[in-house]
């Protein structure tokens, strides 16, 4: 997940596309979300007390939905303004790679994590589980974006992708307030 933050993240200022760093900025957040998730089970394991543990997902949550609500606010005032503007994003072959990499890598992921969990049959893990397939979902967005304006030249259609991509982020991020509000009650 680092690693493909950093290439997307990268290849997305290189080229100028608001669709590569938001998918690398997605990845960032996916990547705390699953360290928060280990920091999570290893103190599950160690016997860290009830209330000790709700605090820390409870902040992991807010911190989540904090992260995925400024997503959201990148996606469209750059997305819009690039329409309005008309910047064309560079093709970035990096960014195509990335995001195929993403499509078949994040799947397997998912299924991977889904069958630890039948095991350890966490809601944490089954919320990262879903985070996973929302990334392949945005990898397919963003492949889409990042190809149609590499190999066509449609500039347009990375801008669009990623206010596609908006709507995977916004529910990412209503059901991440939603949890972080039922947390605090």
């Amino acid at each position: 997940m680092a690693f493909e933050a950093v290439l997307a993240i990268g290849a997305g200022v290189a080229a100028r596309s608001v669709l590569l760093t938001a998918f690398g900025f997605d990845s960032v957040i996916e990547l705390l979300s699953g360290v928060t998730l280990l920091w999570w089970l290893s103190a599950e394991a160690r016997g860290s007390g009830t209330s000790h543990l709700e605090g820390m997902e409870r902040r992991a949550t807010q911190i989540s939905a904090v992260l995925l609500v400024l997503l959201c606010g990148y996606l469209v005032f750059v997305g819009v303004g690039g329409l309005v503007l008309r910047l064309h994003p560079g093709g970035s072959v990096l960014g195509v790679a990335v995001s195929a990499a993403a499509v078949v890598v994040m799947p397997l992921l998912a299924w991977r994590k889904r069958r630890v969990n039948l095991t350890l049959g966490s809601d944490a893990l089954r919320a990262d589980i879903a985070e996973t397939l929302t990334c392949a979902y945005m990898a397919v967005a963003t492949l889409a974006g990042t190809a149609l304006n590499l190999l066509a030249g449609w500039w347009w259609a990375e801008y669009v992708a990623a206010l596609a991509l908006l709507v995977f982020v916004a529910l990412e991020a209503r059901e991440a307030i939603e949890a972080a509000r039922g947390r605090e009650h």
